[in-house]
């Protein structure tokens, strides 16, 4: 069979068929163009867009919602000189803003994530149980909802903010485990760095979109649209989901029969849908859930300081104005969205034509993705006033990150593909607790926002990055494990 794949790989494609057949192995295909599990890619990457949206949205606000004058009455400086910008319109300011402290702020950018940890298994659970389209639609339909009741809540007290945030994470916690329980029905082995990568490109969409559109917003009408107007982009998204999804192959009205079987016989060597047992002995005792665990808070403590804080570092330290902040925190996710998507792939070409094995393009991925974030968020504190450097490092620094959306981050889906759901909320568990607690310390060690503080958060994050991608590199696999399905079987590992 090694022969013929070989052979399958440098003959004409009717040739290749042929003989796949004759060694016994499926030659059953489907095109990707205009299927329906890229249209569910598609329609994913959506709504990954929405969620991420609403959840960057209120850092770029954060900007224009506090009242930044000193006792005598004079705008407060940043480290670094201010740059030159246009005056802004009177209307800019027609909403309220508030006296919230640097510790206040950090409980409030880290509120969602209170709520967001909270229903990470139980929505695992839940997706594989009842099914995850109906869970993921009112997941973000319900963020949605609390998103549009956020500047009320502002005016009530920071309290009731919190509250509202704290809300909105418990709606959006169901989507990464409803999305990859999911895609355990929908996504053939060989294609999953592509269409997952695609689906989840929509997170970076939503940040790039986002920071920049919010500035925007701010500057010619006021904090508060900016939380309506993602919220009807969200409706509109849900009434599409609901219309259009389904939660397998063989319950889509559409789908053509050749994608049906082309899907479910890439699949049926590796789902197991015994009743509701689920072998949770077996999982929590997993090393490589636990290697996977382990790399995902590591990226995630990067990744969620600079989402949260980016836009405040870009403001307090570089000096750059609301309708600047915006565009320039945007960059480093246009980066990152663009090496998920070429790295989903090069992921799968080289498992698919060139034979790697997954657990080493697993590994080698997480191990790009997670070391040159880590060397350049640690390059852009010492840039000092380069703003051009500072932005060029933040940049690269997330960008190389993307490309771990082919390594630990679809690895749920190789070692335990019938439990993907549950996988997922478990190492997200973890992976969310760099959100609760990566604010709230990032802005307690610079009260003053100079460049040496800012050194220390970087530092922090860049090592704990390190630590992630070793343990990750040491104890990940690329193997349905023996606990996932009753006949062990694997693609290329």
């Amino acid at each position: 069979k090694g022969q013929c794949l070989l052979r399958f790989a440098r003959s004409p494609s009717f040739t290749s068929q042929l003989s796949l057949f004759l060694c016994g192995l499926p030659s059953l295909s489907a095109p990707a163009c205009c299927s329906s599990r890229y249209g569910l890619s598609l329609l994913s990457c959506y709504g990954f867009f929405v969620a991420y949206a609403l959840r960057v949205n209120l850092s770029v606000a954060m900007v224009d919602m506090l009242n930044n004058t000193d006792a005598s009455g004079n705008t407060s400086k940043s480290v670094c000189p201010a740059h030159s910008s246009p005056a802004r319109p009177i209307y800019n300011h027609t909403a309220s803003v508030y006296d919230w402290d640097s510790e206040t702020q950090g409980w409030i950018l880290g509120s969602f994530f209170y709520g967001y940890i909270l229903t990470q298994i139980p929505g695992g659970y839940l997706a594989r149980k009842y099914g995850a389209k109906w869970l993921l639609g009112l997941g973000i339909l319900g963020t949605v909802v609390f998103t549009l009741l956020t500047p009320m809540a502002a005016d009530l007290g920071a309290g009731y903010l919190i509250a509202v945030r704290v809300l909105e994470g418990i709606g959006e916690g169901v989507t990464f485990p409803a999305m990859h329980a999911m895609w355990a029905f929908w996504a053939p082995p060989m294609e999953r760095s592509r269409l997952l990568t695609i689906a989840y490109t929509g997170a970076q969409l939503g940040t790039v979109v986002a920071l920049p559109l919010s500035a925007q917003i701010c500057f010619y009408l006021d904090w508060t649209w900016v939380f309506y107007i993602f919220g009807i982009v969200g409706i509109v998204w849900f009434i599409l989901w609901a219309l259009l999804v389904s939660n397998t192959p063989s319950t889509h009205p559409r789908i053509t029969e050749q994608e049906r079987l082309y899907i479910t016989s890439s699949l049926n060597k590796e789902l197991t849908l015994s009743g509701d047992h689920i072998p949770w002995g077996s999982i929590l005792t997993s090393m490589p859930l636990w290697a996977i665990v382990v790399a995902h808070f590591s990226y995630n403590w990067t990744f969620y300081t600079l989402l949260t804080l980016l836009p405040t570092y870009m403001s307090d330290v570089l000096g750059f104005s609301i309708k600047e902040n915006g565009a320039l925190s945007a960059l480093p996710y246009i980066g990152c969205g663009l090496l998920a998507v070429l790295g989903g792939q090069l992921a799968d070409y080289l498992r698919e034509n060139c034979f790697y094995r997954t657990v080493v393009v697993r590994k080698a991925f997480s191990l790009v993705g997670m070391i040159g974030p880590a060397v350049f968020i640690v390059a852009a504190g010492y840039t000092g006033c380069n703003y051009i450097l500072a932005v060029a490092f933040l940049s690269i620094s997330s960008s190389l990150g993307g490309i771990v959306a082919s390594g630990f981050n679809i690895n749920h889906l190789d070692i335990a593909p019938s439990y993907a759901g549950i996988l997922l909320g478990i190492t997200n568990s973890f992976a969310t607790i760099p959100g609760m607690v990566g604010p709230v310390i990032a802005r307690a060690l610079t009260k003053n926002n100079t460049i040496e503080e800012w050194q220390t958060v970087f530092y922090i994050s860049a090592g704990i990055n390190l630590f992630g991608a070793v343990f990750y590199t040491v104890f990940g696999q690329g193997v349905v494990q023996p606990w996932a399905v009753h006949n062990p079987h694997s693609h290329g590992n």
